[in-house]
């Protein structure tokens, strides 16, 4: 068994807790949040102690592995301090909004040799998986283009937006880190554009935006487009297309059922979409954790690195740069 503590007893602190509680070869020994009134009905509803120390959490004999899920600028901190005990670590991106500072840690990581996981969950998603295996497997040759469409359902609270680290760091990231994934080459030159389009005032305030599409391109020519935009008033639209040299494979989005209606009114009329990422990625969420404990328990690689962190964030950043400038950023 896998002792774990959970850091962080916000929104995706709970999911991390219940996937821990649930996972037969780990157990969940602590829940951490500086907020008693958050950690301890979390701890209790999954048998666990609470805790408002999360370094002393960190710190307990008991607790072979730990879950960052507190706010990105304390990763680093919390980071730091468990692999220098000897923890493994499953750390929600970014490790740091600052890519200096990311890349000191990845350094520092790798270096001490620890066990650590950047949490991209949705490439734990079983379709997205399906997908990357029927690369794998040559269903389509060559890969040539990657198309991600990655919408939210609305604007998120101002709070959010002030403290996300804009678009780029806290939206597109998951999708570059998806595009790099798919394509199976690192991309070496980031061209994007951003607007602000659907809530203007707000975002323009912290020097963010709420539209972007970013086109990254490998050394071999294989290609992706991105496009996100923080409101779909359909719902949250997750799609991907990727075209090789011999088919394609794409993934629609997901509903709570695949009903159809047809009337004399309407016809292939459907349920809405999933609502938001927490439900959307519910089973990746799962299947991230089991693989974090499967590595741990049988001693095999980690699926994601430090790394893949430092890499999507360094894309982020050229996308940045790209809108700022209105010019391609080679890397």
């Amino acid at each position: 068994m896998i002792g774990i503590a959970v850091l962080g007893a916000g929104r995706i602190g709970k999911i991390h807790a219940a996937n821990v509680a649930a996972n037969p070869r780990a157990r969940l020994i602590a829940v951490a949040d500086p907020f008693a009134e958050a950690c301890e009905p979390l701890a209790a509803k999954h048998g666990a102690e609470a805790m408002t120390d999360p370094m002393a959490a960190i710190a307990r004999d008991d607790v072979d592995a730990v879950v960052i899920g507190t706010p990105t600028d304390t990763h680093i901190g919390l980071l730091t301090r468990a692999v220098e005990l000897g923890k493994a670590v499953l750390c929600e991106k970014p490790i740091d909004l600052d890519l200096g500072k990311s890349t000191e840690a990845a350094a520092q990581i790798e270096k001490l040799g620890a066990k650590v996981m950047l949490a991209f969950n949705r490439r734990f998603d079983p379709t997205f998986a399906e997908v990357r295996r029927a690369i794998d497997a040559g269903k389509i040759g060559a890969v040539r283009q990657v198309v991600i469409s990655s919408r939210d359902p609305g604007m998120p609270p101002e709070g959010y937006v002030k403290s996300s680290g804009g678009l780029f760091r806290d939206m597109t990231i998951h999708d570059l880190d998806m595009a790099r994934w798919l394509l199976g080459e690192e991309p070496v030159t980031v061209t994007a554009m951003a607007s602000r389009i659907v809530d203007a005032e707000m975002v323009g305030k912290y020097d963010d935006y709420d539209s972007a599409m970013v086109i990254l391109q490998t050394a071999s020519g294989r290609q992706a487009h991105i496009n996100n935009c923080r409101e779909a008033v359909y719902g949250y639209d997750q799609r991907i297309e990727v075209l090789g040299e011999t088919g394609m494979l794409s993934h629609d989005n997901l509903r709570p059922s695949t009903m159809r209606l047809a009337t004399a009114e309407m016809t292939e009329a459907q349920p809405p979409l999933l609502n938001f990422f927490l439900e959307r990625y519910t089973a990746a969420y799962r299947a991230e954790m089991e693989a974090f404990v499967s590595a741990l328990a049988d001693g095999t690689p980690l699926p994601t690195t430090a790394q893949d962190g430092v890499q999507a964030l360094r894309l982020a950043e050229a996308a940045l740069q790209s809108v700022r400038t209105g010019k391609t950023v080679s890397l």
